[in-house]
């Protein structure tokens, strides 16, 4: 049990942790409008850490099954949507969050479980 929860966690800073580093360094507000450029590549590089926490949440687990991903992507969704409700401005990045970055770290999840079947 503890090495699921411990993996829950750290799949969550990896992506919580990336998505700042990234917008730190680009001097950017994650809650206002950016360029369409910008955007685009907040999605890769979303996509790609949201996959990375799945992976690495399922390689500390330990699991036969996608359930602790599914608790990832609920936290991932979940802080999201009560961003969204507590802040103002645009809530671009909460929607990827929900609609693409929650639902790609079960996809990573799905990926390591398939790699173990071989």
């Amino acid at each position: 049990m503890i090495r699921k929860i411990f993996g829950v966690i750290a799949g969550y800073l990896i992506f919580a942790v990336s998505a700042v580093v990234l917008f730190h360094s680009a001097g950017l507000d994650p809650h206002k409008p950016q360029s369409t450029g910008f955007e685009l590549l907040t999605g890769v590089y979303g996509l790609f850490f949201s996959v990375l926490a799945g992976i690495v949440l399922q390689s500390i687990a330990h699991t036969r099954s996608l359930t602790v991903n599914y608790v990832l992507a609920g936290m991932m969704a979940g802080f999201a949507a009560l961003s969204m409700l507590m802040s103002g401005g645009s809530h671009w990045t909460q929607w990827m969050a929900i609609l693409i970055f929650a639902p790609a770290s079960l996809v990573g999840g799905w990926f390591y479980l398939r790699r173990r079947e071989f």
